[in-house]
């Protein structure tokens, strides 16, 4: 690779080259066939929701076929536990409340048939008894429903573990589960399109536990007639729908945690061989890794694609990456992924993508601009007349997102006005990764310049400018910072409208939390990771390129060689790329994936190495 550098003050050239070479050597190795898979961390959570499924599977059916499995999480789980009694979601996390919870719950419960004490189930009690002041079932429903508000997507899945494993009392008593509160799940028997009208109590991805946690819940402790009645009717259709939404894998959302508690709850109420608890089982012993643990998802190998697409692509030369045989093989991939049919989970119209390659995956926003993004930059990479399945593709996935999107201009992620729960409103960061999208496609085809686009980007940007917070950052709603003094991961949301935007006091804030070693971290105090430097370097880049104040332009450029050093150095000169668990899945579950500090940083070094040979060529002129 051939590099023009400006000014040797803004970093060390030849280690830049270096590093920048060695990155993308390495995200290249990583392309297994023709695309990346990416892998998730190992979930204490994720493991003992799946090992409690078994267990009461195995006990419902007087059957022994998942004792190694069981056996293997349970080491698993005593090998993870923190030195204060407790687990967070990733070997990097601290201790919470939630997942302790459910590691304690399963683990006592196995000590217990055992009849022999357990040094791990101790330490874990006394670390929920300091933390939410006790470990009796009042105690523990009154401590989660701070924790999760209103929202009971999983504050009573949780509760339902706990029961199920016997740690609110007997669970063959009524009074046990009268503590858990009742979702409402005869409103699944209700029309799809309805469901927004409703008070459903539970982000609109999690309807297959409201029918499982809810019927379960009714199943040990019915309501008074004529409600018990009203739900004893809803228990067949609803059975049903949970069955016409299961995925052809047998995971939902090919989440473990969700599967696990649509699983445990049918084997709760006695209906441990009904086809959705088979299917569910199967797909539990099919994702056990082979160290015990399971991953929060089985992979995000489509969003792995696109972002390792945009990173080759970020500084123009896609094509030096990836020879053409390699492009049309991810490009087929990749449109092969694209959803043709209405959704069967949550209706979603034909046209978007998932972030997986398996059928669990649900069309989501970030992932459709995703999609776009990495067409539009493949499209670049050739020298024909764009093909009208690529057009189709296109025009297909523009449509679905303009559908998408919410009165207020923005961007949700999944179904558009289903509820105000988080993850169901607008947001800016997958807002911004729209209007990215339609600036791609703007200068290949006229799909990103019709009336409809013209308005619904114009909404689009009115919405970031509602949004912003006075400071002038952005914060995200998929990815976090677990040091952030409210778990938010600005640097990551600014960066990404920045980015699509050159907002100038998103750019500003983005200077400001540059620390003096280089890192950009989301607060200050905090340590900044790989991750969020390396998006924030990105964004930079496009400010000094494109910024018209040279002043300003200038700062850019000096932050952008700070950050690229900091990178440089903490990489160990683009080799090493140790994942921070700034992912967050539903009810702000942490996870990390091994390709996004890697996929980041060659976005950041193809980036910057595009803006330094620009820069070189005006410096010279």
């Amino acid at each position: 690779m051939s590099l023009r550098i400006p000014a040797s003050h803004i970093l060390n050239a030849s280690a830049f080259a270096r590093a920048w070479n060695a990155a993308t050597a390495e995200l290249l190795s990583r392309r297994t066939g023709s695309h990346w898979t990416g892998e998730l961390s190992s979930s204490a959570l994720s493991t003992a929701t799946a090992i409690a499924s078994l267990r009461l599977i195995d006990k419902r059916l007087g059957a022994t076929d998942h004792v190694a499995r069981i056996a293997a999480g349970e080491a698993w789980l005593a090998r993870t536990q923190l030195p204060d009694g407790s687990w967070g979601d990733t070997a990097e996390s601290p201790g919470n409340l939630s997942t302790t919870l459910l590691c304690w719950s399963v683990l006592a419960a196995l000590a217990e048939a055992r009849g022999l004490p357990s040094a791990v189930v101790d330490r874990a009690a006394a670390w929920i008894g300091t933390r939410a002041g006790g470990t009796d079932r009042t105690t523990l429903a009154a401590a989660l429903a701070r924790i999760y508000g209103r929202d009971k997507t999983f504050s009573v899945p949780i509760l339902v573990h706990t029961a199920l494993c016997g740690r609110l009392g007997d669970p063959d008593d009524p009074a046990t589960w009268r503590v858990i509160p009742q979702l409402p799940f005869e409103l699944a028997a209700l029309p799809q399109a309805s469901f927004r009208l409703v008070d459903l109590q539970v982000v609109s991805y999690a309807l297959p536990a409201l029918i499982a946690i809810g019927q379960v819940r009714h199943a040990r402790a019915p309501a008074w007639p004529p409600l018990r009645t009203l739900r004893d009717l809803a228990v067949a259709p609803t059975l049903r729908t949970l069955r016409a939404i299961q995925p052809a894998g047998g995971g939902y959302l090919e989440a473990t945690p969700l599967t696990s508690f649509v699983t445990m709850s049918l084997a709760g109420m006695d209906l441990a061989e009904h086809p959705v608890a088979v299917e569910g089982v199967a797909f539990l012993v099919a994702s056990q890794r082979a160290d015990g643990a399971w991953p929060i998802d089985t992979n995000l190998a489509t969003w792995c694609t696109t972002l390792s697409v945009g990173a080759l692509a970020a500084g123009g030369r896609l094509a030096d990456h990836l020879d053409r045989r390699d492009r049309a093989a991810v490009r087929d991939w990749l449109l092969g992924q694209q959803w043709n049919r209405v959704h069967p989970y949550t209706g979603a119209a034909p046209g978007g993508w998932a972030w997986t390659d398996l059928p669990g995956g649900v069309p989501d926003a970030d992932d459709t601009s995703g999609g776009l993004l990495a067409l539009a930059a493949l499209e670049a990479a050739e020298d024909r007349p764009l093909p009208d399945s690529i057009r189709g593709a296109a025009r297909g996935a523009f449509g679905w997102l303009f559908d998408l999107a919410n009165r207020d201009g923005g961007t949700p992620t999944f179904c558009r006005g289903w509820g105000r729960l988080p993850f169901d409103t607008s947001c800016p960061d997958i807002t911004a990764h729209v209007l990215r999208a339609a600036e791609a496609w703007t200068a290949i085809d006229a799909v990103g310049k019709s009336p409809r686009a013209t308005r619904a980007l114009t909404a689009a940007r009115r919405y970031l400018a509602a949004t912003q917070r006075a400071d002038g950052a952005w914060w995200p709603l998929w990815f976090g910072n677990q040091a952030h003094p409210e778990q938010a991961n600005p640097a990551y949301g600014t960066a990404k409208v920045v980015r699509a935007t050159l907002d100038r006091r998103g750019a500003e804030w983005l200077l400001a939390a540059q620390g003096p070693d280089g890192g950009i971290p989301s607060s200050p105090g905090i340590d900044a990771t790989i991750e969020e430097t390396a998006v924030a370097v990105e964004a930079l880049a496009e400010v000094a390129e494109h910024a018209a104040d040279r002043e300003f332009a200038g700062r850019a450029l000096l932050a952008v060689g700070r950050g690229l050093e900091w990178l440089i150095e903490h990489t160990d000169g683009g080799k090493v790329f140790p994942a921070a668990p700034i992912g967050l899945y539903f009810a702000k579950l942490w996870y990390d994936e091994a390709l996004y500090p890697l996929a980041f940083t060659v976005t950041a070094f193809e980036r910057a190495a595009r803006l330094l040979g620009n820069t070189a060529s005006r410096h010279s002129s």
